[in-house]
């Protein structure tokens, strides 16, 4: 998910500049007159692709979705006239119009997996590649990368952005199904459909908002010189894989959001159509049941058919929120800082300067007013008719939920500048007119001297670029675990770079997205951990196109295990629960030397532990064998590659994690063990490792082990946090592990 900008749909900069969150982030669904509803009727296995049509056009599949609802419904209408979308290409199931009633006596039905109401959720360089260690591509490398199939679930694409040339690229990979709806593709772009509501008739795929444009450069842009936004982060805009081909799923709009049967639809189809990598930076404030989830269904049948999901951790980090997207059959990825700030400086009318942070290329402003709105509110409509033309204005967090503080206000009343309240200080916005954002403190300062005389006037410079030793630091607003869903599952599972990220914008969008903005850019600096996501699908892009056989799981282990540790100096206050295992290092995990692997049997059986039961788990699978363990077990028990455990504050425990790690280096590979132990957990905690041995004989050679943790458990809300390292002289492959207390124990 993008950090919020002015006119989008991320409405969370509400909540960043304040201190209330918006109504719009939580995943509603509107009822029409009839007080019906959209919900997603989710089946499970897809057992043949529904492409054998009747001569209307009308699949065996979806035959046998409207018979299906056509037994709950006792109206005069029918299931043609309800049903929206049919998944029939890699899941099963249908989007269709229900009253709370017929969703209730479809859940109950035989053949149904779940009924929900489809909800809506938001989308949440040239120095962050650099920063990651990350080289540009050699040219011996980039066939290898076009065998390789991106697909973007977003906001559309900018085609013309140099970064989506098709120059020198050859035909698009002969298995690939996808198709170009309403749009000029090429050989870098293979691929454009686009969603919204029942229907793709006549929708466009472009990208008239920027998120999704950046998203994709970011992943599989073309190296493009000399780019700069005003001339600050200047240098070279280059994607994790360049040569790789994109695939573009429209799913997002500037007005009504992202929809999940829109998004449940888009991985139907970018599943079939033969992709390699999914990245969805996209999400809410707070998970959902997994069956609940479109993205977690269409995750999972991704991983099914071998294909990785990558996906934002979530913006919420200062609402209170959680990481968002869960599963273990996705990768998510919290936001962090690379080695590069932008601030700005106001100087006030007595000699003081403010030092905070934006993307400001307007030309300085010098001595001008300083106002304190009238009624301390920069709505738009608080300001309309005020005097302020001229004048720098001050906004304060805003009282009621719902009105932005984005700089739009003061721009429609004619400010030269603005100053605003900001919790994301580590951020730096773009605003749609000169201006900084600062924390609480540096605004009272600032209004201690506006009524400290009778003409208060200030000046504002242009955005300089600084250093930042601290990074990587863990980004304020990247929502943080435990994992509310499967409290035994690490989330999110690494971070990546999130914060002031340059790449391709549209040139349908202002770079704020406010109607009043006339600028136009090819390259935008915006936040988000929708800028740390797709960093983290290039880097599984980039591993898989070395390794064409491995599965998700084992594209995901190495990415995690071989993440740079994060428990820094610049991260003091947080642990494993905000940044996972550490900064992403994609050219660590091309080798890592093990990993861990698991199948879709595993995934089923760590969700028999959850509770899920075994008819069920049957549907989603399609296998009539599947059953569950009448011994139980734990999530904690998946082959996983980090480890968590909430345990009861006050008491002691153990847990174990039994582990089996998979050779893919050297044939006569040996490692020894390593325990680290926080400082501050050390006296209270004992972590075993058994055997402390592994010794492999041959490539994909499997050796089992067991981690046992115990002691005293620490206080409510607190942490205890070690680390697991298999090391020899090629590899480190260190698996966090983190015991957190709340009340409910598994």
């Amino acid at each position: 998910m993008m950090m919020p900008r002015p006119g989008t749909l991320l409405l969370l900069l509400l909540a960043v500049f304040a201190a209330s969150p918006s109504a719009s982030e939580t995943a509603v669904a509107v009822a029409d007159g009839d007080g019906r509803q959209v919900y997603i009727v989710y089946l499970g296995h897809l057992a043949s692709p529904g492409l054998s049509e009747s001569e209307d056009g009308v699949s065996a599949v979806e035959f046998a979705h409207h018979d299906l609802l056509n037994q709950v419904l006792d109206d005069s209408s029918s299931a043609s006239d309800r049903i929206l979308r049919s998944y029939k290409r890699s899941l099963n199931g249908f989007a269709a119009r229900l009253t709370e009633q017929e969703a209730n006596e479809l859940s109950s039905m035989d053949g149904v997996v779940s009924v929900f109401p489809s909800g809506i959720h938001e989308p949440l360089t040239t120095r962050s590649w650099d920063f990651l260690g990350f080289p540009q591509t050699p040219t011996e490398e980039l066939p290898l990368e076009g065998e390789i199939i991106v697909g973007m679930l977003d906001t559309g694409i900018w085609p013309d952005s140099p970064s989506f040339s098709d120059d020198g690229f050859g035909p698009p990979p002969s298995r690939w199904k996808g198709v170009c709806q309403n749009f000029t593709c090429n050989n870098k772009i293979i691929g454009a459909r686009a969603y919204r509501g029942g229907s793709s008739d006549g929708l466009s795929p472009l990208d008239d908002e920027g998120h999704g444009s950046h998203t994709a450069s970011t992943v599989a842009g073309r190296a493009v010189g000399n780019v700069s936004f005003g001339g600050l982060a200047a240098g070279v805009a280059r994607g994790a894989v360049p040569g790789a081909r994109l695939a573009v799923y429209k799913v997002c709009w500037s007005r009504g959001g992202c929809g999940e049967a829109d998004i449940l639809a888009a991985f139907d189809d970018a599943i079939a159509d033969g992709v390699d990598v999914i990245s969805f930076s996209i999400g809410s404030p707070m998970p959902w049941q997994y069956f609940e989830s479109a993205q977690a269904i269409g995750s999972f049948h991704a991983m099914r058919r071998g294909v990785v999901t990558s996906t934002s951790a979530g913006n919420s980090g200062l609402i209170g929120g959680r990481a968002c997207n869960v599963a273990p059959w996705m990768l998510s990825v919290a936001a962090s800082s690379i080695d590069r700030r932008f601030v700005d400086k106001i100087v006030l009318g007595n000699g003081e300067t403010i030092v905070g942070a934006s993307i400001n290329t307007f030309p300085t402003l010098t001595n001008a007013t300083l106002a304190f709105p009238a009624n301390g509110s920069c709505d738009p409509d608080n300001l309309a008719g005020g005097s302020y033309k001229g004048k720098i204005v001050l906004c304060p967090p805003p009282a009621k939920i719902g009105h932005p503080n984005d700089g739009s206000g003061p721009l429609s009343a004619g400010a030269a500048a603005v100053v605003i309240v900001t919790r994301a200080s580590d951020v730096a916005f773009v605003l749609p007119l000169p201006g900084l954002t600062v924390t609480r403190d540096q605004f009272d300062q600032i209004m201690a001297y506006v009524n400290s005389t009778s003409n208060p006037v200030a000046t504002i410079d242009r955005t300089e670029t600084t250093g930042n030793p601290q990074a990587p630091a863990a980004a304020s607003f990247s929502s943080p675990g435990p994992n509310l869903i499967t409290p035994g599952i690490l989330k999110p599972d690494l971070s990546a770079p999130g914060i002031d990220i340059i790449a391709a914008w549209s040139m349908l969008s202002s770079p704020t997205g406010n109607p009043n903005d006339n600028r136009k850019v090819q390259y935008n600096i915006i936040s988000g951990t929708s800028m740390a996501c797709p960093h983290a699908s290039g880097a599984a892009a980039y591993v898989k196109s070395f390794h064409r056989d491995w599965s998700p799981a084992m594209i995901m282990s190495a990415l995690i295990t071989t993440a740079t540790p994060m428990n820094t100096p610049g991260n003091s206050g947080w642990t494993a629960l905000k940044y996972g295992a550490g900064q992403l290092s994609p050219v660590k995990a091309r080798d890592p030397g093990l990993v861990y692997d698991a199948s879709d049997g595993d995934y089923v059986a760590m969700l028999c532990a959850q509770g899920y039961n075994a008819t069920q788990l049957a549907l989603v699978t399609g296998s009539n064998a599947t059953a569950c363990a009448a011994a139980g077990g734990s999530a904690g028990d998946l082959n996983y590659p980090t480890m968590a455990a909430r345990v009861e504050p006050g008491r002691n425990f153990t847990v174990r994690f039994p582990r089996t790690a998979t050779n893919v280096g050297a044939a006569g590979a040996a490692y020894d063990v390593k325990v680290e132990v926080a400082l501050e957990a050390a006296k209270d905690v004992t972590v075993d490792v058994s055997p402390r041995r592994l010794e492999f004989t041959a490539p994909s050679q499997k050796v089992s082990f067991a981690v046992t943790v115990s002691g005293a458990a620490p206080a409510e809300g607190q942490v205890h946090s070690a680390a697991v390292l298999w090391y020899n002289d090629e590899h480190q492959v260190r698996s966090p592990v983190v015991v957190y207390a709340a009340e409910g124990q598994d």
